[in-house]
């Protein structure tokens, strides 16, 4: 067992899983993530990338391979580490928003903060900053119920930034919202990633989406592929324009 470079906030080598159905979910990723990266996995649906982010993040074993977090092997570390270090040093943004529904809005972007130890009020603080830059500030008080789908979005992307993770896992987080709000939300994500050295792995089919990030790696049924352009064929170029074909790597 080698470890990862020191460089690699996350460093994954030949990750397999199969789902429950025996269909193959990962066959053989390899991937490192730099510190305060933005990385995209694209692909489209059904490519592995949840899967992927499910995997690196310790939400679900992979069947063998290797997957290390600032050159600690998360492979070999119990439920309950898994566990807190999803708590303590990853948030997750899935593309449907998840809220307790007894929670209000600023309680429920508070949550990861106050399950950490946080004091009540420096936790409201830290998630009505982060529920102001993403316009839903004056929804602090309203409960999930009383939010329509997109305010809801917002709200949990601000639960996941509020801590601070040391890495945001965001599957197709602006996926419910329409496309201005889309735009509005990205940036903010980005930005405050940047500005606050977040490392963020973003699963997104969508090419605007991925094109923010500083780097993209591909999936396709479960492997890392790579767009190879060949150069138009005499007599066909203005009619066919160029040809494609993605390679497994």
């Amino acid at each position: 067992m080698v470890a990862p470079p020191d460089n690699d906030v996350l460093w994954a080598r030949a990750l397999h899983f199969r789902h429950d159905d025996g269909s193959p979910g990962l066959s053989g990723v390899s991937l490192g993530v730099r510190e305060s990266e933005i990385l995209a996995v694209g692909g489209p649906r059904g490519s592995g990338k949840t899967t992927l982010l499910r995997c690196l993040s310790g939400l679900l074993p992979a069947r063998s391979g290797e997957i290390w977090f600032n050159s600690v092997p998360v492979h070999t570390m119990t439920p309950a580490a898994r566990e807190r270090l999803l708590r303590d040093r990853f948030g997750w943004i899935d593309p449907a928003p998840l809220l307790v529904p007894e929670l209000n809005v600023w309680e429920n972007a508070a949550l990861p903060l106050m399950l950490r130890g946080t004091g009540r009020r420096r936790a409201k603080t830290a998630a009505l900053e982060w529920l102001e830059r993403l316009d839903i500030g004056d929804k602090a008080r309203k409960h999930p119920g009383e939010l329509t789908h997109a305010e809801r979005q917002r709200v949990c992307i601000a639960r996941a930034l509020a801590p601070a993770p040391t890495v945001l896992f965001a599957d197709e987080p602006t996926a419910p919202l329409h496309r201005v709000d889309r735009a509005h939300v990205l940036r903010t994500l980005t930005t405050a990633a940047r500005s606050h050295g977040i490392t963020v792995v973003l699963a997104t089919h969508d090419a605007q989406t991925a094109a923010l990030a500083d780097r993209t790696v591909s999936l396709l049924d479960g492997r890392r592929v790579h767009t190879v352009h060949l150069p138009p064929v005499s007599g066909t170029a203005e009619t066919e324009g160029r040809a494609a074909c993605s390679l497994s790597v």
